[in-house]
């Protein structure tokens, strides 16, 4: 199954099954991919969590069902997943802006949000530059911390984690270590599949380096791998984070390629990370 098909195929089970308890597991399956792979790919290409589009989604039908039906609100809200009145309303009035009773008298404006279609746009106006190569395994020492997948919590605390680390040294010190092929420091993302709560991934802020882990910091082995190695021009985080878009929208479904599912990194090189003219990579493990 292509990259494309196996976005689509997961997201018509989400629409097929949006008024059962849906699971990022199960729908992760119908992508055959893990729960960590999914989420974050569908993160990247639509801007949103999977719990928000679920969310969305389900308030859409149901402002529908209020303005076209004469069923009760409290049994549209259960029917959307809300145990009461009073959730169903304030879920409903953050999306819509107003409340179930004014869409049931047709007194304010909806907002609705369409299924998704996954499609692939081909550019030819804006090229991607990369390399394939392949590496034995090496080792990074850094900083780690855990974070969960639903609801976007990793969206907001990986850029605190780069705040912290600049403000206390670490992003100092690991430039100072650096050692081996990969010059900077890394973001690295690790999935954590196969532990009880699936949805959990490790970010680490590192750096290459060959030797003891020096002190405070911990150590990471990167399995050896082929690497597709992309190259991003421009001012963070806006050039890496549409770098990512492209790749997973436009490179992964023209190529033959997929995730190999092992760490990727994000490469950050010395220099003004604000700056037009900056100088990052992405590097992706690959099948």
């Amino acid at each position: 199954m292509g990259w494309v098909e196996s976005l689509q195929r997961a997201i018509n089970y989400i629409e097929e099954n949006l008024l059962e308890t849906i699971s990022i597991e199960s729908i992760a399956k119908q992508a055959n991919v893990s729960e960590f792979h999914f989420q974050r790919t569908f993160a990247i290409l639509t801007d949103i969590t999977v719990g928000d589009y679920i969310r969305r989604r389900r308030l859409t039908l149901a402002a529908q069902e209020l303005s076209h039906s004469s069923s009760k609100i409290i049994d549209i809200a259960l029917k959307y997943g809300y145990d009461t009145p009073e959730a169903f309303a304030k879920a409903f009035r953050r999306q819509h802006g107003i409340t179930p009773s004014q869409a049931r008298n047709y007194s304010g404006k909806l907002k609705s949000y369409n299924r998704l279609a996954i499609q692939v746009i081909l550019k030819g106006a804006e090229p991607m530059n990369y390399k394939i190569i392949e590496r034995d395994g090496f080792t990074v020492v850094g900083v780690k911390r855990e974070f969960s997948c639903q609801n976007g919590e990793n969206l907001e605390g990986i850029p605190k984690m780069w705040g912290d680390v600049h403000r206390d040294g670490t992003n100092d010190l690991l430039f100072s270590l650096n050692h081996g092929e990969i010059k900077g420091v890394l973001g690295v993302c690790v999935d954590k599949r196969g532990g009880e709560q699936s949805e959990l991934m490790d970010y680490w802020i590192a750096t290459e380096y060959a030797g003891d882990t020096p002190e405070k910091l911990m150590h990471l082995e990167i399995p050896a791998s082929k690497w597709g190695v992309f190259e991003v021009h421009g001012a963070m985080p806006e050039a890496m984070q549409q770098a990512w878009k492209q790749i997973f929208s436009e490179w992964f479904p023209s190529s033959h390629y997929k995730h190999a599912g092992t760490p990727d990194l994000e490469v950050y090189p010395a220099g003004d990370p604000w700056s037009p003219n900056y100088y990052s990579e992405i590097w992706i493990p690959l099948k």
